[in-house]
C-alpha cells in the first residue's frame, strides 16, 4: 500500500516543479525569480528523499541534503547579496511578451512528453512516469534563459535547468553515482562564483546588466 502512495507522492512533487517552472518562465520580478527558484530546489529535494525511502537507495539522502545546502540556502542567499551590492530593482525584461512565451512553454512541455513516453517506458524506477515532467522543466528553463535579456535571469535558468536534468536522472536510474553528484554541484558552485564575478564586470564597463551591451565588443 505504501509503494503506489510513494509513488504518487514523487509525480505530485514532480508536477509542482513543473508549476514552479512555468511561474519563473512568466516572472517579472527578479527576487520573485531567485525564491521561486529556491522553493524548485526545495521541492526537488523532497523528491528526492521520498525516492531514497521508496527505492532504499540510501546515496538519494545524500542528493537530497546537498540539494538543500546549494540550491535551497546557498545560491539564492549568493543571488540575493549580489543583487543587494548591485543595487538591482528592475524587472525582468524578455524578448517575447509573456503571453506569447506562455504558449510556446506549453507546446515544449507536449513536445517533452511525447518524446520521454517510449524512454519511460524502458525505465524500471518507481518514479518513471516524471520523466516527461523532468525534460518539460529542462526545455522550460532554457526558453527562460533564450527569452531574458538580462544576465542574472539567465544564470537562474541555467540554474533551474540543473535542476530538471537531476530530476530526470533520478526518475530514469535513481540517480548519478555520488562521486559525479558531487562533481556537478562543485561545478555550479564555482559557475555561480565565476558568474558574480561576471556580473560585477558588466556592471562596471557598461553600467547595466543588460546583455545587449556585449554587442559593443570588438575584437582589437
Amino acid at each position: 500500500m505504501a509503494s503506489p502512495f510513494l509513488g504518487d507522492l514523487i509525480n505530485l512533487l514532480a508536477a509542482l516543479l513543473l508549476l514552479i517552472a512555468f511561474a519563473m518562465l512568466a516572472q517579472r520580478r527578479v527576487l520573485s525569480l531567485i525564491n521561486l527558484f529556491a522553493w524548485q530546489g526545495l521541492i526537488l529535494a523532497a523528491s528526492t528523499a521520498v525516492m531514497a525511502y521508496s527505492s532504499h537507495q540510501h546515496h538519494l539522502y545524500y542528493s537530497a541534503l546537498l540539494t538543500v545546502l546549494l540550491k535551497v540556502l546557498f545560491l539564492p542567499w549568493l543571488l540575493h547579496r549580489l543583487i543587494r551590492q548591485l543595487n538591482v530593482k528592475w524587472d525582468v525584461e524578455t524578448l517575447i511578451n509573456i503571453p506569447t512565451t506562455m504558449l510556446t512553454g506549453l507546446g515544449l512541455v507536449v513536445f517533452a512528453f511525447n518524446l520521454a513516453t517510449p524512454i519511460s517506458q524502458l525505465a524500471t524506477t518507481v518514479a518513471k512516469s516524471t520523466l516527461g515532467i523532468a525534460l518539460a522543466s529542462v526545455l522550460l528553463s532554457f526558453l527562460m534563459m533564450i527569452t531574458r535579456r538580462k544576465a542574472i535571469p539567465q544564470v537562474i535558468g541555467f540554474l533551474a535547468m540543473e535542476n530538471g536534468l537531476f530530476l530526470a536522472a533520478t526518475s530514469a536510474t535513481y540517480g548519478m553515482p555520488m562521486v559525479v553528484e558531487l562533481g556537478i554541484a562543485l561545478d555550479v558552485l564555482v559557475g555561480a562564483v565565476i558568474l558574480g564575478i561576471f556580473f560585477f564586470q558588466i556592471r562596471e564597463a557598461f553600467d547595466s546588466l543588460d546583455l545587449k551591451h556585449m554587442e559593443q565588443l570588438r575584437e582589437k
